[in-house]
């Protein structure tokens, strides 16, 4: 027998045509396929019963027919052959199948088929078995890749939306404009509260690395932390957050949120994305967004100026400081008070140390690397200079408020 009259003549196993084989066979092999499909996943379980033994089962059917067809014609796939499995494929995108199961079909199909059509194959058969074989492979292959970009694609478009509905109500609800014609619109239910969060997020370590792209450094670490907020009341948080910080809006319930388990949250945030983080929360209605973002603005930046360490803070806080931070007609006398200080910083920055530490001379020396003595000749200087002596109960409440002024005033 010439190469020609092998390559024209049917593909055989056993002595029958596999391509009959094949047709003979789709229609038992598709019941058995959604049977088998139905008790091994249960994503396919949870599917209509109507939808999984009719468009399921005829997309199954379809590929049966199909392979018969390319067997017979001894050929690929050609892309026009399988707009039916893409159509399908960019449903189950929309109804929420996950991809793996999607794939897992397609392969269970022609698995089983492939295990059929092999098994009554004879020695002689070799030479054809390695021909259809590759057809397998090859067609596997092809609907992998069909199937994938149709179900990605119409993910994608479906994110868009999402994500474009999403960032239309977080503007409404942080701008305080009426909120029922941007839910109609994008179909976004308003939830009863909100916990507003106002981030500072420091760089991590792959971002301050040489040998990762900081752009992709920062996009890895903003997933993540989205990943993380979503997960603090199990609904997607909107957010408008880059890699330096941002405001994020968590819709939760009435009830007020364990603000020690939150703070134990954020820690854990910060482990996984590897950065410090500054943090303002407070809940608020829907109507209250614009004022709870302003106020959570204004005690990041308040934690910022004081040098406060990364973690979570309410208004309960920094009651203190943020009251003194308020302008006033008495902010710039207050700062007025520390103006003899100006242009000696070591004595301004051992001032601020040792106020932070509690007046602890070992611990304000061990925070600045200088000796303890050190930090009592600063502080008797600091006294002669401004007149008032921070050891001194009465002198300390007018030191402390004339730090918080210069912070305030820049």
């Amino acid at each position: 027998m010439t190469d020609n009259s092998r390559t024209n003549r049917p593909l055989q196993i056993a002595g029958r045509p596999a391509s009959q084989w094949l047709s003979a066979r789709a229609a038992d092999l598709t019941a058995r396929v959604i049977a088998r499909l139905v008790d091994e996943s249960p994503v396919y379980r949870a599917l209509p019963r109507e939808e999984v033994d009719g468009e399921i089962a005829e997309i199954v059917h379809r590929n049966m027919e199909l392979f018969a067809t390319l067997v017979f014609e001894r050929r690929a796939a050609y892309d026009s052959e399988l707009v039916e499995q893409r159509n399908s494929a960019a449903r189950r995108a929309e109804e929420g199948v996950p991809l793996e199961a999607v794939l897992h079909a397609y392969h269970l199909g022609i698995g089983m088929s492939s295990q059929d059509l092999f098994a009554a194959a004879q020695p002689g058969d070799m030479r054809d078995v390695q021909v259809l074989l590759t057809m397998v492979l090859d067609f596997l292959r092809r609907l992998t890749i069909a199937v994938s970009a149709a179900y990605l694609e119409e993910r994608q478009i479906m994110e868009s939306q999402e994500n474009s509905g999403r960032r239309s109500l977080m503007s409404a609800l942080v701008a305080g404009d009426p909120l029922d014609a941007v839910v109609h619109r994008t179909g976004l239910r308003l939830a009863p509260h909100y916990l507003a969060l106002t981030l500072a997020i420091g760089e991590n370590a792959d971002e301050r690395g040489s040998g990762v792209s900081g752009t992709v450094a920062s996009r890895r670490k903003l997933r993540r932390l989205q990943g993380q907020l979503d997960r603090i009341t199990g609904e997607p948080a909107l957010t408008v957050i880059d890699s330096g910080g941002g405001t994020a809006l968590i819709p939760c319930s009435a009830s007020p949120p364990d603000w020690d388990e939150l703070r134990a949250t954020i820690e854990r945030v910060r482990v996984v994305i590897g950065a410090d983080m500054w943090v303002a929360g407070v809940v608020a209605a829907p109507g209250e967004v614009p004022d709870a973002v302003t106020l959570t603005a204004d005690i990041v930046a308040l934690v910022g100026r004081a040098g406060r360490p990364p973690g979570l803070y309410r208004l309960q806080d920094v009651l203190l400081e943020y009251q003194l931070s308020r302008p006033s007609a008495a902010h710039r006398e207050l700062a007025t008070l520390l103006d003899p200080l100006v242009g000696k910083p070591e004595l301004m920055q051992t001032l601020e140390t040792y106020v932070a530490n509690g007046l602890n001379r070992r611990a304000t020396a061990a925070a600045l690397d200088v000796h303890a003595n050190t930090v009592d000749y600063r502080m008797r200087r600091v006294a002669e200079l401004i007149g008032r002596t921070p050891s001194d109960p009465a002198d300390l409440p007018h030191i402390g408020a004339a730090l918080v002024a210069r912070r305030a005033l820049g």
